[in-house]
């Protein structure tokens, strides 16, 4: 991202865009999209450490969620992931159902709850998430789900995003710190 955070694009995506990914990853590159899975917890949990509850409730942005939203979303987002993952090896090219991230956002569960909750979700979803992604084999990576919005994509592809997504949202806590001189 740079030394500048000026457009409102660039503090929606400090670490930029996902891409997806065009063809088979290499198992170094899984290897690495799982490892930054199984980091997401802690590296969640550490930017978020010592933060007020005035603090939690700054947005990220100007417009955007506040702390204790994105907290929350990572593992509404990441349990959505999970299942995905599980109907994708265990059914043929399922279609997967959507949600409203952006309402879910807005729920009580989102806006009242401590964030030690869902940061203690997180762990214990990761730990199971995990397993089943050193579990995978071969031509596994391969198998297909159907999104909506999406198309079809990969068990490959949908790791690739779920690597960038957890450091995305991590980002976005450890940016706002920096920015507001909260270190």
């Amino acid at each position: 991202m740079g030394n500048e955070v000026g457009a409102s694009e660039d503090l929606r995506y400090p670490i930029g865009k996902w891409e997806i990914p065009s063809g088979e990853l290499t198992a170094a590159q899984r290897s690495a999209f799982i490892d930054q899975i199984a980091e997401t917890p802690a590296r969640l949990r550490q930017a978020v450490e010592n933060l007020t509850e005035e603090r939690l409730t700054t947005p990220y942005r100007p417009g955007g969620w506040t702390v204790r939203q994105v907290v929350h979303h990572v593992p509404d987002s990441h349990l959505n992931s999970y299942i995905r993952f599980k109907l994708a090896l265990t059914e043929d090219e399922p279609t997967i159902k959507t949600y409203h991230e952006e309402l879910w956002a807005e729920l009580p569960d989102s806006s009242g709850t401590p964030v030690a909750v869902s940061l203690s979700l997180l762990e214990s979803l990761h730990h199971r998430w995990v397993v089943l992604l050193r579990s995978i084999r071969g031509a596994d990576w391969s198998r297909k789900l159907k999104h909506p919005e999406v198309g079809t994509i990969t068990l490959d592809q949908l790791l690739s995003l779920y690597g960038w997504h957890g450091r995305h949202h991590v980002a976005h806590v450890t940016c706002l710190r920096q920015r507001m001189g909260w270190d």
